[in-house]
């Protein structure tokens, strides 16, 4: 029975973790895309969508991927779950009229014969933003005498200004990457998800890694490899002077207590120095400075300017209050130090934009162990292109290679597939390589 019921448990944990919880953190994706809002699920906090304010109370305790629709209740505006009509899916099941044609359409705003007084008046009455809708098409001269697929384009433009839909997205690697580098690009160095992808698979993050990380885009590469490794190995975060790169977009990923704990910060000083009990107190110090100037304390406001509320309105701070339960970006134990100082680590990534890769990777390079893969991320292609000519000429590595990836997405419609209009066309590039001992020479391949 007691093994049953041990099944029991850890399948419930499972099913649960599909569910949203309070204070866990969410990504609010409004009308398919048009403003994506990073927010905390708490009972205060709001979601502000056009003019309404709406509480986003009834989204605690629903399943990541569900979809919700602002309507009018008898306090206010409300978001009320919403199931989508498969009928209005079936586009492509309709038969094309290839008859029709918009060419003797003219778009005089003469054509809608429900004016704005006459919506007022319906939503006084308790009417539903779909119900506005029908009525907008029904209203509508030239509706009929469009083709199915305007027909289609007029109703979505209806709906997100009438009835907006709030789909709740998890936050994690892919997610988190597709809405910075949509709305800001600048604060993730313009990494794009194929190259976070390609970045973590050259990089060989694996279970029980220990990876050493430069991570100066804001915690983006440090929650993706942590996610990764699930509650494995360590993230360690090495950085130079006397306090650690902020963190502050790994707590979005809603790691788990036992997954922060493996991320950790460690200065170049104390991981290069030859006496480990000599840094102690300088780590001490650190830790304390990183933690009035960088700490949980300064998180929710260098958050809001990370993007945190994507959007020229601004969300409640109930909304970006840091976690308390986020531990990630401690002090690297004493015994996890020494024993990368005589294994050293498993492998390498760099992400520092504002950095030069070659000044950055000679620094880093020498605490990997031998045959440790490297990858190193840039936006530009000049200073991979001289860090790869300078290691070659250490014979620091070898298997060097830049490799640039490149994303393209479909518009997948009948008689309408074609590459979207508007496209990224780079999402930086990436210098990756196996460490090799610099002191014997390279075996010949006879």
């Amino acid at each position: 029975m007691s093994i049953n019921k041990a099944v029991d448990e850890d399948s419930n944990q499972n099913i649960n973790s599909r569910l949203t919880w309070e204070s866990c953190n969410v990504l609010l994706d409004i009308n398919d895309g048009d403003r994506l809002v990073f927010a905390r699920l708490t009972a205060a906090s709001t979601l502000k969508i056009g003019n309404k304010k709406c509480s986003l109370q009834p989204l605690i305790g629903c399943p990541f991927g569900s979809l919700f629709q602002v309507e009018s209740g008898k306090e206010g505006p409300i978001l009320t779950r919403f199931v989508p009509n498969a009928e209005g899916n079936n586009l492509e099941e309709k038969d094309v009229d290839g008859s029709k044609d918009n060419r003797a359409l003219v778009d005089n705003n003469t054509a809608q014969s429900l004016t704005s007084e006459d919506i007022d008046e319906m939503r006084k009455q308790g009417a539903k933003g779909d119900e506005i809708v029908e009525a907008l098409i029904a209203n509508s001269a030239t509706f009929e005498k469009k083709t199915l697929f305007s027909q289609e384009k007029y109703r979505v433009k209806k709906q997100k200004k009438y009835a907006p839909r709030v789909l709740l997205r998890r936050p994690f690697a892919r997610s988190i990457c597709e809405a910075y580098f949509k709305k800001h690009p600048d604060k993730i160095g313009f990494m794009r998800v194929d190259a976070l992808s390609l970045l973590l698979c050259l990089g060989n993050v694996t279970a029980n890694a220990d990876v050493l990380v430069v991570d100066m885009l804001g915690g983006m590469i440090t929650g993706a490899i942590a996610e990764r490794l699930g509650g494995t190995g360590y993230v360690c975060n090495t950085y130079r002077g006397s306090s650690p790169y902020p963190v502050d977009i790994a707590r979005m990923f809603n790691l788990s207590d036992e997954i922060c704990k493996r991320i950790v910060h460690a200065s170049l000083t104390d991981l290069n120095s030859s006496q480990t009990g000599a840094s102690v107190s300088e780590n001490q110090e650190e830790t304390l400075a990183a933690t009035h100037s960088g700490g949980l304390e300064e998180v929710g406001v260098s958050a809001e300017d990370a993007g945190m509320d994507m959007t020229p309105e601004k969300v409640p701070s109930p909304i970006i209050k840091p976690c308390k339960s986020i531990k990630a970006g401690q002090k690297a134990p004493l015994e996890a130090i020494k024993l990368w100082k005589e294994n050293g680590f498993s492998s390498l990534i760099i992400a520092a934009p504002e950095q030069d890769p070659w000044g950055i990777t000679k620094e880093v390079l020498p605490l990997l162990s031998f045959s440790a893969p490297f990858a190193i991320y840039h936006q530009y292609a000049q200073p991979l292109a001289t860090c790869m000519h300078n290691l070659q000429i250490e014979k620091m590595a070898i298997g060097l290679q830049i490799s640039e990836p490149w994303l393209r997405e479909y518009q997948v419609l009948p008689s309408r597939t074609h590459p979207h209009m508007q496209m990224s066309a780079f999402g930086g590039y990436i210098l990756s390589g196996t460490k090799i001992s610099s002191s014997e020479p390279v075996a010949s391949s006879n």
